[in-house]
């Protein structure tokens, strides 16, 4: 049993995939394991820091995952295609809450600070510099933000990115660009150089 366990552990991405098709639960549980966590953090980052829709959105993909296996394009990368379907849920969600938008600004100014026992002071500067990123990261519009938080909040690179988004790498590169100009310029207060 620990055998086939830790053969799920070694298999690739793509292959977890061709696993589940074939109704491997297993192999389901093994990339639950290895994207939940990003994907949350993704979707915290992506909409508004709402935990309890970004919960929701983790488990509609994986559900789409478990139910539609034959969505996935077996010669793409899992994980740029998996960030495809990610980032066209949150634009879908942008959609919605346009529609919905008449009564507030769509922020979400419920920050909480971190239970660690670290100094005080450092855990309200992280928390004024979490909000102000956050609220600039907002007021960014979505293909600038989308592509921002799939290279420094995510990790992806920028051919993957330009793969997720099915746009070409210069795109890529100037949005990022200018996302970075923009965020740097919102948060130089934060700078200790520019503070001097």
């Amino acid at each position: 049993m620990r055998l086939f366990k830790s053969q799920h552990k070694t298999m690739t991405d793509e292959s977890l995939m061709q696993a589940i098709s074939t109704g491997d639960k297993r192999a389901f549980d093994e990339l639950y394991a290895r994207y939940a966590g990003p994907l949350l953090g993704y979707f915290m980052k992506m909409l508004w820091r709402d935990r309890e829709k970004s919960e929701d959105f983790v488990h509609d993909l994986f559900a789409k995952i478990v139910n539609k296996p034959e969505y996935f394009d077996v010669t793409r990368s899992f994980k740029t295609w998996v960030y495809s379907v990610a980032n066209n849920m949150c634009k879908n969600e942008y959609k919605k809450a346009e529609v919905r938008k008449g009564m507030s600004n769509g922020l979400d100014n419920h920050f909480s600070l971190s239970d660690k026992n670290s100094n005080v002071m450092n855990e309200v500067q992280d928390k004024f510099f979490q909000e102000a990123f956050q609220k600039s990261l907002t007021i960014l519009d979505d293909k600038h933000k989308e592509v921002f938080s799939l290279r420094h909040l995510e990790g992806l690179s920028i051919k993957e990115i330009a793969e997720v988004l099915d746009i070409s790498d210069g795109t890529v590169k100037s949005r990022l660009f200018y996302a970075t100009k923009y965020l740097a310029e919102s948060l130089k207060e934060f700078n200790p150089v520019e503070n001097r």
